[in-house]
């Protein structure tokens, strides 16, 4: 079985907790899981040779945080060749219903970079927990007037699912 970095960077938890969940899938298919949050920016530990990598951040105001998007910058060459699979976590199930699909549909360039570098076997984009303490108060403002909704957004079906089709690709 394969030996398994899951990395992410988070800020109210949500991404932390999809990092666990992933990494108790991939254990429960047999693999052996490190599951850690990315050091701050000046302190970045790569990716040891031959270790598969599953990198993932919360995304905020289209951009994954600078831990992640630091961390990716500064090992991108050690990246090439490994399997990794990269994940970010926003907020588009918390928007109604044609902002959603317009929000799913948007390439965020910032992140699309960070893709291009890493050139990932697979990105996947989950939904988070958006809660009214996580905004200011112009956020607030705007979530509001969208017609947002506040709460736990996130997919626990479709994440099992990715972290299995992960498991599952490692054994191949």
């Amino acid at each position: 079985m394969a030996s398994v970095r899951v990395l992410y960077a988070s800020e109210h938890h949500s991404t932390e907790e999809i990092a666990d969940r992933i990494g108790e899938r991939l254990r429960l298919n047999g693999h052996h899981v490190e599951i850690q949050a990315l050091p701050a920016p000046s302190d970045r530990q790569g990716p040891s040779p031959g270790e598969a990598l599953v990198l993932g951040s919360a995304v905020h105001d289209g951009a994954w945080l600078p831990a992640a998007e630091g961390f990716v910058r500064s090992n991108a060459d050690r990246m090439g060749d490994q399997p990794t699979w990269m994940f970010s976590v926003g907020m588009a199930a918390a928007l109604p219903g044609p902002l959603r699909r317009l929000a799913e549909r948007k390439v965020q360039p910032r992140i699309s970079a960070l893709v291009e570098v890493v050139r990932p076997r697979d990105h996947r984009r989950f939904s988070g927990v958006i809660r009214r303490e996580h905004l200011d108060r112009k956020g607030a403002l705007l979530f509001r007037l969208l017609g947002c909704r506040y709460g736990d957004h996130r997919d626990w079906a479709a994440i099992d699912a990715w972290a299995d089709d992960i498991a599952r690709e490692l054994v191949a």
